[in-house]
């Protein structure tokens, strides 16, 4: 199928405050053809910012936007009914009717068109998410990945200008969970709209999403490209939200007229920030995994800014061909966790309790503000 781009594509944009029941600090947008995804923890606020894009919900304040099209402003008062917004809305279960077949479920959402065309519309639907041949099968009569299936094709007969989903891959397994994203993915390259994923899945938040939006308590943290909220989390809290366990605590320090940041007995370089930070600031760091490197035995780094430090392997757990390590250190609570080839860590003889010496790669390391919760450091001699 070629690729269609809906008349009225435009960005969606978001902003929606409210003190409760369910607080809201909430700020985002999504262009068209962009896939956001919506990543936080439980409670955060994200099936409840879908619903109230979709008209489902109305918040205490704020106002949803689709180009000039104002949904929902609350000091405007407006706020259209779910029908006039034309959004497209997986829910996590589907939420198909029982009574009908898989072309009835799709024909419910063409009822503005007369009855031939809609069955011709809902069938060319099911063909385009590859159901040929099931039309008349009850939702009781597919499979998980089916029904999700129809469920889409649903939400994109009715030519909306956005599409929501909510959690659409949490019902059904792993190898369907995986076929399906693919799907999604190729999915996209068809229809030119906003499309907005709530996941608990952060593999496949990185794997599908242009952008992730961080929520936490209703509120917005952080909004940017997966692989720049990895490597830059612009907190500590971020930093965990995104399973991200490298954090640690230092202090900048004045060294030979240059900043250095000082963690326990070590001044490490850093590429970036520290600059613009004054000595004695305490500040939080982050390391990616892949910025870790191990030193062969005997032969340890002198690279210029490849700050060697030594610990000892408080844990390795082998994962087929990769081996994930955990080093600990006599300063800090926190242990640095990074991974290396399984045979690379037999070659180098790694095991519980040994004393190796690895690099924080100084382009790696992110500063961020401090925000409390991260342990400093016992020792700063």
């Amino acid at each position: 199928m070629s690729e269609t781009e809906s008349p009225n594509a435009a960005r969606l944009s978001v902003s929606l405050h409210q003190p409760g029941p369910i607080p809201l600090a909430a700020d985002f947008h999504c262009e068209a053809g962009e896939l956001l995804a919506l990543v936080g923890p439980s409670g955060s606020g994200k099936t409840t910012l879908l619903r109230a894009i979709a008209g489902l919900a109305r918040p205490g304040a704020g106002r949803v936007s689709v180009g000039g099209e104002s949904w929902f402003d609350a000091e405007a008062g407006t706020c259209l009914s779910p029908q006039r917004r034309r959004v497209g809305l997986v829910f996590q279960d589907y939420a198909l009717f029982p009574h009908l077949t898989a072309l009835g479920n799709i024909m419910v959402a063409l009822d503005h068109l007369p009855a031939r065309e809609r069955r011709e519309q809902a069938m060319a639907w099911l063909g385009r998410v590859r159901l040929d041949g099931l039309a008349d099968r009850h939702p009781a009569e597919l499979s998980g990945g089916q029904r999700q299936r129809v469920a889409l094709a649903r939400a994109l007969a009715r030519s909306p200008r956005v599409l929501l989903l909510d959690e659409p891959f949490s019902a059904v397994d792993q190898v369907t969970r995986r076929r399906l994203q693919r799907e999604l993915a190729m999915l996209r390259e068809q229809i030119r709209i906003p499309i907005v994923l709530v996941t608990h899945d952060l593999d496949e938040a990185a794997a599908l999403a242009d952008r992730l939006c961080v929520l936490h308590a209703g509120r917005t943290l952080q909004a940017g490209p997966p692989e720049a909220l990895f490597r830059r989390p612009a907190s500590p809290e971020v930093a965990r939200l995104l399973d991200r366990h490298n954090v640690f605590a230092g202090e900048v320090v004045e060294a030979g007229g240059s900043r250095q940041l000082r963690w326990g007995p070590w001044r490490l370089e850093v590429a970036e920030g520290l600059a613009a930070l004054s000595p004695g600031t305490r500040v939080s760091w982050y390391l990616p995994p892949s910025d870790v490197v191990l030193h062969r035995r005997g032969r340890p780094s002198l690279g210029e800014r490849e700050n060697p430090v030594t610990a000892r392997v408080d844990e390795l757990v082998v994962l087929g061909g990769m081996t994930s390590v955990s080093l600990a250190f006599d300063h800090a609570p926190q242990t640095l966790s990074f991974e290396i080839a399984t045979h690379a860590a037999r070659r180098n003889g790694l095991a519980r309790g040994e004393t190796v010496q690895v690099s924080l790669l100084a382009e790696g390391i992110h500063l961020m503000p401090d925000d409390g919760p991260i342990a400093t450091p016992r020792n700063t001699t």
